[in-house]
């Protein structure tokens, strides 16, 4: 322990050395949650039959003739298929022109359609359907049940049915994470969250790209724990005092419950809140000290949040450091004698 209090800012090192306590504990749990902005919650669920450029359409027109503009001899209906509205928003139909579909449901456009061909064809009848084609689809990528591109469809024009609609996540619900891409922004969600709260489950944009992860988190543990290893979070937030559970706690035989250390780089904005120093630049060395002796040492442990990257450090007791050093000079002193009694055997 002497030396890490040995490099502290106040013997000219570069750590800042904390005893955590409650105020403590709550300032330097303080971390960027996840969450979508408020231009990704806003956005209201979008009309699904809404044509977008990139859509497929496919019109049937019935004329009330026998030799229709249209129709093939003998017939009174003809289908035109695949007609995919083009980057300006617009489809080409014989005898009509070009008219403009983005922005109008099915219906309109069957009205606009009719409009145009009733001066050539008496009583035209018309028929469109749309299939959800570029302008309507979200990819969805990383750990799910199924990656592809997906149509927005009535069923599933919020995250959470486009999700099930890919076949769920493959990874662990507790950590896993989603992310949305939309023209550039990005927003992020953990699973768990999204469901408690119905604000998280946003409304697709044609274009949205879905990314499915495992959560990537891990924090180092060193010294007298039961494990000396990097370790994944398994929880979206995960305390001092279980992170030291995860590690099989501190060694009976070797741990000073006094010495328990969380090292870190802390953002200026904490660091300053914690320190108490208004306008610090930069981030900060900080070293947090856990006095699990102290009456309320397991509660601040049990409040002080671990964040990815983090490393645990736990001393050794004073005793065993004694019991190193002794068995150090009972080693020496011993080898010595050895040395002795075979040069005296000589």
């Amino acid at each position: 322990m002497k030396e890490l209090l040995a490099g502290s800012v106040e013997d000219s090192g570069s750590t800042h050395i904390v005893a955590v306590d409650a105020r403590v504990a709550r300032e330097a749990s303080k971390s960027p949650t996840l969450g979508f902005s408020a231009d990704f919650v806003t956005a209201g669920p979008v009309g699904a039959d809404v044509i977008r450029p990139g859509d497929t359409l496919s019109l049937t027109i019935w004329e009330n003739v026998d030799d229709g503009l249209l129709t093939n001899q003998g017939l009174n209906a003809t289908g035109l298929s695949e007609l995919q509205v083009d980057d300006e928003g617009f489809i080409f139909v014989p005898y009509a022109g070009r008219i403009r579909a983005t922005g109008n449901t099915p219906d309109a456009l069957r009205l606009a359609i009719t409009d145009k061909l009733k001066d050539q064809t008496p009583d035209p009848q018309v028929l469109v359907a749309r299939a959800a084609g570029d302008g309507a689809t979200v990819s969805v990528l990383g750990n799910t049940g199924a990656q592809g591109v997906f149509p927005i469809e009535r069923p599933t024009r919020t995250l959470s049915a486009m999700l099930a609609r890919a076949g769920g996540v493959a990874v662990d619900p507790e950590t896993a994470q989603i992310t949305v891409t939309r023209h550039g922004r990005t927003g992020s969600v953990w699973l768990k969250d999204l469901y408690s709260n119905p604000r998280m489950d946003i409304a697709l944009r044609g274009g949205d790209v879905i990314l499915v992860e495992k959560d990537t988190r891990t924090f180092t543990a060193l010294g007298a724990t039961g494990a000396q290893t990097r370790i994944d979070f398994d929880t979206p937030n995960l305390t001092a005092l279980e992170a030291i559970a995860r590690v099989g706690g501190l060694n009976t035989n070797l741990a000073d419950p006094k010495g328990v250390f969380i090292l870190r780089d802390e953002p200026a904005p904490v660091a300053a809140a914690v320190l108490r120093k208004p306008g610090l630049q930069g981030s900060q060395r900080m070293a947090y000290v856990l006095d699990l002796t102290q009456p309320d040492g397991i509660f601040n442990a049990r409040d002080f949040v671990i964040r990815d990257g983090d490393t645990i450090y736990v001393t050794e007791a004073p005793y065993v450091q004694w019991q190193k050093t002794l068995s150090v000079l009972t080693g020496t002193a011993s080898s010595a004698n050895a040395i002795s009694s075979v040069a005296g055997g000589g």
